[in-house]
């Protein structure tokens, strides 16, 4: 069974962004469409959050969080933003649904905005453990970038 979300992006007329998930064992898939990385990873971290809230127009961009890493392997770099991420919400309980990011050749700026969970506005859908390795794939392709990552549910 694969579940699929669709979010473009507005105002681009090359490939729109999307992310879908997809079954993996014990495991979910995320995958990743989008017209340049900046977009690819913002969508990223969208497509997380979208696996852990049942509904990501929920979260209200109340705070707002500077996150800096460094990589130049961009896979590697893919994994440490969803680790980044994943530790806010697990130490802290912010569920985020707005990114701006930049990536560079030595890693990458972004700002988060979400808010701190409520259990009386956001119902929560899966338990995501952790990032893998496993199946980590981000590749250009003819029509932008693409990128895969199995999260442990």
């Amino acid at each position: 069974m694969v579940s699929v979300l669709y979010y473009p992006v507005v105002g681009c007329d090359t490939m729109g962004s999307m992310y879908e998930t997809f079954d993996h064992t014990a495991d979910l898939g995320l995958r990743i469409r989008a017209p340049d990385l900046n977009t690819l990873f913002a969508e990223a971290g969208r497509a997380l959050f979208a696996v852990i809230v049942e509904d990501l127009e929920t979260v209200e961009p109340r705070q707002e969080r500077r996150i800096e890493l460094a990589e130049d392997d961009r896979e590697l770099l893919l994994f440490d933003w969803l680790k980044e991420l994943l530790y806010y919400f697990d130490s802290q309980h912010v569920l985020f649904s707005q990114f701006q990011v930049h990536v560079g050749d030595t890693g990458l700026t972004a700002t988060a905005r979400g808010e701190p969970l409520g259990p009386s506005r956001h119902q929560l859908l899966h338990e995501v453990k952790a990032i893998t390795y496993h199946g980590l794939r981000l590749e250009h392709t003819d029509q932008g970038w693409l990128a895969e990552v199995i999260v442990d549910i």
